[in-house]
């Protein structure tokens, strides 16, 4: 694991983090699988990755996916 305390990377786990708990959560109520398996890698990811652009750059790929797999 590459933990960081730059302040990018943390900045980055919270949003990342809170917006997938949100996913997470959704998918759990609408038992949707892919809102859930989102919403759990947005939330894990930043602990693998310590470089700030790779980790924002991850992080908004997530949420184009989840954009595109919501349930309306």
């Amino acid at each position: 694991m590459n933990f960081s305390l730059d302040p990018y990377n943390i900045l980055a786990g919270f949003i990342f983090g809170t917006i997938g708990w949100g996913a997470l959560s959704y998918g759990r109520r609408l038992d949707l699988w892919q809102p859930k398996s989102i919403g759990v890698t947005l939330m894990v990811y930043p602990y693998f990755f310590s470089n700030a652009w790779l980790l924002w750059g991850i992080g908004v790929g997530l949420l184009v996916a989840l954009w595109f797999y919501h349930d309306e």
